[in-house]
Parts: C-alpha cells; structure tokens; sequence
C-alpha cells in the first residue's frame, strides 16, 4: 500500500523504542527510513511517522486508531500488547457492533480501538478516527464533507447518528467513514466532557507531486479559520494538524551533499516551496 497520506506522531525521546514496540505488537512491519529525528516504519504494508522532537503537545485520544483484526484472538492479543503501561479507555469485551472490542491508551499517550470486524468493509488495517469534542463537537459531519471535496479519490462511506438509546445528541455522528486519496479514515462527535481536543502532537502528512498540488491543499485548508504554522504545518478550521509535503522531500533532505542546505531552506518556510528546496 502506497500511502499518499499518513499519520506522523510525536514520541520526544522515545521514537527508536517506541517504533520497535509497535512493530513487535502488529507484526507485519519494518523500519522503512532511520534518523535521529524521525524514524518511518509501516505496519501491514501502511506508513507511520515517528517525530523526536517538534510539537510540545503530547497525544491524546481525539485521534486514535482504529485497527481492524479479523479474529477475537488478533484483538486480543494486540490488546495484551498495548496494555503493557497503557490504560483502559473502553474494556475489551463484547458490544452490539464487535463481538470483540476494546479502546486503550498506551504507554506512549497514542490511542487504539482494537476492533474484531469484517476486513472486507475496512480492508485498510489502521484507520485514524477524528473525535470531535468541545467545540468541535457536532462538526464531524461538517469535516467529513469538507475532507471529501478537498482531496481527489475520496468519498463518503457512511454516516451513522447517534440514537435515542445513545447518550448523546441525536443530531451528532456516532460514527462515520470516509475515503481521502485512497486513504480510509474515520470520524465521530462526542457531546461529553472529555478536556481534551486536537493538537499536534499527532497530525495527518499529506505528500504532493507537485506545487500546485501544495498552493491547492494548503490554500484551503488554512483558508476560513484554519491557520499556517511553520515548516510545511499547519492546523485546519477544525483545529487538525496537517503536513503538507512534496513527495520527494525525504529525498531532499537526506541528499548527503545538499541535505543541510535543504533542511536550512525548509525551516525558514510556513507552506513549502518546491523550487526553493531544489535550488538550495
């Protein structure tokens, strides 16, 4: 699988340990590029980024993952795994839509949904899940759309509301899934207190192929409240990090004769410029 998009998640410190921890806990996964900084492994076949150092905040549950296991007893062992100084957010146990299920949180702050499903209708292993708390509660709706118009080979999947049974507003998305750039993630609101909301501390990276594809991406996505932040970052009007990249910038930047000269000229950008780095 060739991710266009990906999540980046920042782990201070712990990046080398924690990247052998999950591929130790998923299987099926390797160490695709080393540095001091960043290390990006894939696990089936899907592409990780694991920051050192960057944003102060640290992970927390408005964006999880969701991963699809094909038997209670894949659930169950990724569970164990993640468990090991994690915490519950959801008991492993059987619910009306998994016979198998359970939310944990784990010893590095990044959160899990292990999910026993049918693998046909989410055959993507790991899908970020977008929890819309506080402010943001009630947009999930609101940004699925948005998302969708934005990126090519994207579209809605479905959208579930929440019921009368439900504990929370009937006019929320329980839950939703949707597909940008080929790329299947989730989303879903929640009414309740939880005192946390979207930082940095995980964002979604998306690379381009060419200028236009940057102008077009970061134009809209920093365009009626979202805002540009440094390096290629930014949030949305939803709050959500973004990283918006050229497809060749880990090539740049690892150039052994030019690569500092590139690194120098990124970090003087917000949104990136392709000529600029090449011509560095």
């Amino acid at each position: 699988m060739k991710n266009l998009i990906y999540p980046c998640l920042t782990i201070r410190g712990k990046i080398a340990e924690a990247s052998d921890f999950y591929i130790q806990t998923f299987g099926e996964g390797k160490i695709s590029q080393t540095s001091p900084f960043v290390i990006q492994i894939e696990l089936s076949g899907q592409k990780f980024m694991l920051l050192n150092d960057g944003p102060t905040s640290s992970p927390n549950p408005s964006i999880s993952f969701m991963v699809i296991c094909e038997s209670e007893e894949e659930t169950e062992r990724y569970w164990n795994k993640l468990m090991e100084g994690g915490s519950a957010l959801m008991a492993l146990d059987s619910y009306d839509w998994s016979p198998k299920y359970g939310w944990v949180q784990d010893k590095y702050g990044v959160s899990w949904q292990v999910y026993t499903g049918d693998k046909s209708q989410t055959p993507q292993k790991f899908c970020p899940t977008l929890m819309f708390t506080g402010d943001n509660a009630g947009k999930a709706e609101k940004a699925v759309h948005f998302y969708t118009d934005l990126f090519p080979q994207s579209n809605i999947q479905g959208v579930l509301k929440y019921s009368k049974e439900d504990d929370d507003n009937e006019e929320f998305v329980k839950h939703a899934q949707f597909k940008i750039k080929d790329f299947v993630a989730m989303a879903m609101d929640s009414s309740a207190n939880h005192g946390f909301g979207f930082t940095d501390a995980i964002s979604l990276v998306v690379e381009c192929e060419n200028q236009e594809e940057i102008d077009k991406y970061w134009g809209q996505l920093t365009a009626n409240g979202g805002k540009e932040v440094a390096c290629g970052w930014l949030t949305d009007p939803f709050g959500i990090s973004w990283q918006i990249i050229p497809k060749a910038l880990s090539k740049l930047v690892s150039d052994p004769v030019r690569g500092q000269r590139v690194m120098g000229a990124l970090m003087k950008m917000k949104k990136l410029i392709i000529a600029d780095l090449e011509n560095a």
